[in-house]
């Protein structure tokens, strides 16, 4: 049945498929078809407008329009298959998906404490004169040689885009570039489209800082492997 109610519309003009909006949708209405943000299914979207304000574009708006009604259960099926979809991968070649063989113990890099992005002082010292390491809080979990590949030898910072709040993060690491020494910024995330957004707040807090620091960007997918 449809009905007269608020519901997403998107600027197909406008929008640049950042996937951004993607991960603040929490009733998966949203998905990248073809490089641009389509709404799915009208009846998934609750018409509250939550992925408006991250998407940079100004695509998305909310209308009054003629829609079917939102429906709470199709939504609630519609997540538990995305959550089978993502759970699900290829087993490696001989092994089951669940399997591990992990090397000899190695010996810790950290070199600092705290390390939450919420939680560190932009003026330590520890951020005096190193290569920094802005990684999303799952990928030590995902990468197995995470310390010896990644860590050693930098200061690091450790946070989530989605979970967290996303503008406090700029302007926690807009500070961070002004008030220390930083020599490069190596941003680790997962492949997944919301942890992409680390690498974009780290960019435009870089830009924010006035500092002209060298940035680069590592990709791991959802196997634990280096992608770039």
């Amino acid at each position: 049945m449809k009905i007269i109610r608020k519901i997403v519309k998107i600027d197909e003009e406008k929008c640049n498929g950042c996937r951004l909006c993607i991960p603040t949708c929490q009733e998966g209405a949203l998905q990248i078809v073809n490089g641009k943000a389509r709404l799915i299914s009208e009846v998934y979207c609750d018409g509250l407008g939550a992925c408006i304000g991250e998407c940079p574009q100004e695509a998305i708006i909310i209308e009054d329009r003629e829609a079917e009604e939102f429906n709470e259960e199709m939504v609630k099926k519609h997540l538990r298959k995305k959550d089978v979809q993502t759970q699900v991968h290829t087993p490696m070649q001989g092994k089951k998906s669940t399997e591990f063989s992990p090397p000899d113990s190695f010996p810790s890099e950290l070199t600092q404490w705290p390390i939450q992005l919420r939680l560190i002082p932009p003026q330590a010292a520890y951020f005096q004169d190193v290569d920094l390491l802005i990684v999303a809080d799952c990928v030590p979990f995902a990468y197995a040689n995470f310390h010896q590949d990644l860590l050693k030898g930098k200061s690091i910072v450790i946070g989530c885009p989605k979970l967290d709040d996303i503008s406090f993060y700029e302007k926690k690491l807009t500070e961070l570039f002004r008030q220390s020494k930083i020599r490069s910024v190596t941003v680790v995330n997962m492949e997944v489209p919301c942890c992409n957004g680390l690498y974009r707040i780290t960019k435009e807090a870089l830009q924010r800082s006035g500092k002209n620091i060298p940035i680069k960007q590592i990709i791991i997918d959802m196997k634990g492997e280096r992608k770039q």
